[in-house]
Formats: structure tokens, C-alpha cells, sequence
């Protein structure tokens, strides 16, 4: 049972290594472009095998207490991010989007959408008094209400409604020319093999 208990434990750890070498990559080349070659993809590798092995050693003598801070931390950035995405997608620009221009920093969505970055800060900063954080923090609202963490329900609609108070001054109907016209040229590409 060991064995087979190890092949598993190991599969998943190579997975979760090389998504962490991606993910790294990806920020990476938010600010300066990189090749992902077979070298840089096992630097990167190498440096998040690093860091998670610190993690971890830094998190045995009270291992089950840490991680669950750690998840709740993780926990804790997805929120304002879930707020946003939502509400450009479902409310903003109702699924409409040039997809090609998403990979282009100088298309018409840039390369940061301020409205959202300010819209994820403000939201996770005004949940920050609402954390109950494990053994890690609690926020003085939270330790006001014995330890109730009410975060989601502070950051969540901040972060959303400030987002959709930001986007008010989106030229909506300038997006959809161009994902209509990317669309066809979409189509006529999808055409054009069709006939090879």
C-alpha cells in the first residue's frame, strides 16, 4: 500500500511542481518576455521545488495549524479576485471578449486593467479587520465578534461593486467591434483549413 501510496504522492508532486514552474513563468513574463525553454522550465522548477521545501520545513513543527493558515490565506486572495472576474464577465462585458487582444499588451485591454487591480486591493484590504486567520491573525472586527470570520461578506461586494463603478468608463461598444472583427477573421482562417 506504501508503494502504490508513493507512485500516487509523486505523480501529484511533479504536477503540482511543474504548474508552480508555469505559474512562475507566466508572472515572469509579465514584465519582461521569456522563452519558456527546456532550461528555464527546470530552473523554475528547481526554484519552486526550493521554495516549497522551505515552506515545509519551516511548517513541520506545527504542520496542520500552518496549512490550514496557509489555505485560508490562499483563500483570502481568491476572493476580491472571484468578485472581479464576475462581474466583467457576467455584468461588465456580458462574455464578450476579443480573445486574441487578451495576449496583446498593447490591444485594447493593455497589459494591466487597472480597474481591477485597484478593485482586488481595496477589496482584500477592507477585508483584512474581518480575518481570523487560525493561529495566524484575527482582525479587530473579528476578534470582536469571537472570532467570526465575515471576510467573504465584506470583500466580496466591495471588490465588485467598486470594479463595476471602474468599468462605467469602458468603451464597451469599441471591444465588440474588435472581437467582431476577430471573429470573422477567425472564421475565415477556420475556412481557409478546411479547405487544405
Amino acid at each position: 500500500m506504501l508503494l502504490f501510496a508513493a507512485l500516487g504522492l509523486i505523480s501529484v508532486t511533479a504536477l503540482n511542481m511543474y504548474g508552480g514552474s508555469l505559474t512562475l513563468i507566466s508572472a515572469i513574463d509579465s514584465f519582461a518576455k521569456v522563452r519558456p525553454t527546456t532550461s528555464v522550465r527546470a530552473l523554475t522548477i528547481g526554484i519552486t521545488a526550493a521554495l516549497s521545501l522551505v515552506g515545509a520545513l519551516l511548517a513541520t513543527d506545527n504542520f496542520l495549524s500552518n496549512f490550514n493558515n496557509f489555505l485560508l490565506l490562499v483563500l483570502y486572495l481568491f476572493i476580491p479576485w472571484t468578485a472581479v472576474n464576475l462581474v466583467d464577465y457576467y455584468i461588465v462585458r456580458r462574455g464578450h471578449y476579443a480573445i486574441a487582444e487578451i495576449f496583446n499588451p498593447r490591444g485594447i485591454y493593455g497589459r494591466w486593467g487597472w480597474r481591477g487591480i485597484v478593485s482586488y486591493l481595496v477589496g482584500f484590504v477592507v477585508m483584512i479587520p474581518f480575518f481570523a486567520v487560525g493561529t495566524l491573525f484575527t482582525g479587530f472586527i473579528a476578534d470582536a465578534l469571537g472570532g467570526a470570520d465575515i471576510s467573504l461578506f465584506i470583500g466580496l461586494p466591495v471588490a465588485g461593486i467598486l470594479y463595476f463603478v471602474l468599468s462605467r468608463s469602458i468603451d464597451l461598444d469599441a471591444e465588440r467591434r474588435v472581437a467582431a472583427a476577430e471573429q470573422a477573421d477567425l472564421e475565415s482562417a477556420a475556412a481557409q483549413h478546411r479547405l487544405v
